[in-house]
Parts: C-alpha cells; structure tokens; sequence
C-alpha cells in the first residue's frame, strides 16, 4: 500500500488579531495569605496581567478605539493622544501598532522607567511631565494639546471617556460573575481612572444589587502607590461617581509594599504595586467577614505584574 502524502500547507479555519486574546482571564485563588480565614470565607483575584499588553489597561484601550472607530472619530491618518501613568499608555500603543496608528502620550516623569521602555519600545511619542504634578499634571498637559489641535489628534481621554467602564461591565463583570458561578458578595478594587471599579461594579449589581462594591484608594496624598489616585487631592475623573462604591478604604504604602513581597515569595505571584493594594484591601473586607461569622466570596482584580516595578527597593527587603 502506498501513501500519497499532501505537500499543501493546511488552511488555517481562523485568523485571530491581538485585540481578540485581551480578556477572559484566570481567577486565581490563595492559600498562604488566606490561611488565617475560615472555609466559610473565600477570596479571589482576577490575574489581568495575563492580557497581551501586561495589564488590565488593555480592557478599555481596546473599547476606547473600537467604539473610536465605529463612530469615525478615529481614522487612519489621526494620532491617538492621552495622558497615562504608564499601562494604559502601553495598551494604547500596542493596539496602534497593530492597527496603524501613531500613538503620541503625555507621561509624569516618575514614571516607571521599565515602562518608559516599553512604550518607546512599540513606537509611541512620548511627552515626560512635571513628576511633581503626577498624572494629574499629564491630564492637563494633553488637554492644552488636545484642544489646540483636534483635527490631528484622536483624544482618547481615559479619565472621562464612558468607553473605559463600559469596557468593564461588558467583559470583566460578567468573567466574575460566571467565574465564581454568581456567588461573589463583595468586590474590591483600587481607583485609578475608576473605570475598573464602576463598570465591574455596575454589572455586578445587576446581576445581584446585593454585592458589595469596595473602593480603594491611598490612605494620604504622598503616596508610593503608582496608579493610584488620592481622590480629595487629585482631579477627579468624569467617570467616577464618588456615591456609588458601598464602602471607601484607604490602603497604605507600607502595608502595600509588603503584601507585595509576601505574594511574590508566599503564592508565586509577583505582581505590581496597585495589584498589592487590591490584596491588602481585598484581604481587609475577608477578615471582618471572618470576625462577624459571616460566609463571602470577595473578588479583587490584580492589574499588572511587577515587571514594570523592579527598580523599586522594596524587594530587596
């Protein structure tokens, strides 16, 4: 018997673009630093670093372009222009190169230099700002640009364009809720342009108006938290309702640098600054639930992995 073999190269059934792997990303439990909490209480973190950029960023980057796109206030030939401390900024200038489109942001100077790095590394003009002034500093910065020259630049403007949390409360809310088969009661996240929080929020409380949202934010204006916003000292975003987190809780830096250290040498997971504090809030609400007697499900979101952070002295500690 002979056997005839094809030489033809198989037809792939589909094509798949790097927008298409952001989401859908594993919930990940713990056990050392959950070990002093009763079965009755669970917690669970969202490992969004798995997504192609590195961080949860790239969930509203990508809605902020396509809905850009659909309304035509992106086209080929406008420049993507924002303001970002860092991993919105890397998202949005991973997708331009796939799509095509020059990416030009206004970046505090004190950010990360690994992330400075990054974002030379996909192409994208940078602008440094005062680092003195933050992101806060970034935001205005853009805006002069962005008003001055608006029919170069698409102003993609993460801290007040809805496309942010409606990112969220069509993919991460629903991940959650499937994920944990609708069992969460609570669910912690950091602020930063808050769009993570309100739209995963949002579509939590449609599913069960139950569960509780819990804000988390740095506990003092002079803070170590990259990412982080303190919201009585900084500009608030436009998308932020301040009236609709259950809760508010101030995390610390100390306390986050070292959960920081204890998930990297105790669970293996070695993530970045705000996905510490995230722990450290997540783990509060866990604990009181523990104290009163009561049964929960507390879900939390780790942004990015610590890559980005190594300069950081703390982890030499």
């Amino acid at each position: 018997m002979t056997l005839t073999l094809n030489p033809a190269k198989p037809a792939l059934s589909y094509k798949r673009s790097i927008d298409d792997l952001i989401g859908n990303t594993p919930l990940l439990g713990f056990g050392s630093v959950t070990a002093h909490l009763p079965d009755s209480v669970a917690v669970y973190a969202k490992a969004e670093w798995t997504n192609p950029g590195g961080s949860v960023k790239d969930r509203a980057a990508v809605n902020i372009i396509r809905q850009a796109e659909r309304s035509g206030a992106l086209h080929p030939g406008k420049v993507i222009l924002d303001s970002t401390s860092g991993n919105t900024g890397i998202a949005y200038a991973m997708l331009g190169a796939a799509k095509g489109y020059r990416v030009k942001l206004f970046v505090p100077a004190n950010a990360s230099p690994e992330r400075i790095a990054v974002l030379k590394a996909y192409g994208a003009a940078l602008e440094l700002t005062d680092p003195l002034e933050g992101s806060d500093g970034a935001i205005r910065a853009v805006r002069e640009l962005a008003a001055a020259e608006p029919e170069r630049y698409f102003y993609a403007d993460q801290y007040n364009n809805p496309a942010n949390w409606q990112a969220h409360y069509d993919t991460t809310g629903v991940e959650i809720w499937e994920q944990t088969g609708g069992t969460v009661t609570h669910f912690v996240a950091g602020l930063g342009t808050t769009g993570t929080l309100m739209g995963t929020g949002r579509r939590l409380k449609d599913y069960n108006p139950n569960v509780e949202i819990v804000a988390l934010q740095p506990d003092s204006p002079f803070h170590g938290l990259e990412g982080l916003k303190h919201m009585p000292t900084a500009i608030k975003p436009g998308i932020y309702d301040e009236f609709f987190p259950d809760r508010q809780i101030g995390i610390s830096t100390e306390a986050t640098y070292e959960m920081a250290r204890r998930l990297a040498r105790e669970e293996g997971c070695f993530v970045g600054i705000s996905a510490a504090a995230a722990m450290v809030g997540a783990l509060m609400i866990a604990g009181e639930l523990a104290r009163a007697g009561q049964p929960g499900v507390v879900v939390t979101l780790l942004p990015d992995n610590a890559y980005k952070y190594l300069h950081e002295s703390f982890w030499q500690q």
